[in-house]
This record gives structure tokens, C-alpha cells and sequence, in this order.
């Protein structure tokens, strides 16, 4: 195996290992049922009323 057979191996393997996983990320933070953890995570900068942690 050579460094050209190696290399084009990568990039094309590569690519379609980094396309599934960005795949898989977009549709995790865009699941529905994760809307309200998102959203509650989103605005705990901004809550006043919960303990600061120690």
C-alpha cells in the first residue's frame, strides 16, 4: 500500500465519517423531545433563582 492508495483511502472514508457524524449531531439538537433541556440550558445564564453552585 502506497501513499497515494493511503491517502485517497482517508480523504474519501474520512469525509463520509465527518458528513454521518455532523449528521448525527444536527439531528440530536434538533430532536423535538430535546427542545425543553435545550431551551432550560439556553436560559440558565439568565435565572436568578436557583443556588449558585459552591
Amino acid at each position: 500500500m502506497n501513499y497515494d492508495t493511503l491517502s485517497s483511502f482517508a480523504q474519501t472514508w474520512g469525509l463520509l465519517y465527518f458528513v454521518i457524524l455532523f449528521s448525527g449531531a444536527v439531528a440530536y439538537a434538533l430532536w423535538p423531545s430535546k427542545r425543553e433541556e435545550f431551551k432550560h440550558a439556553a436560559h440558565m445564564p439568565l435565572n436568578d433563582d436557583e443556588e449558585p453552585i459552591k
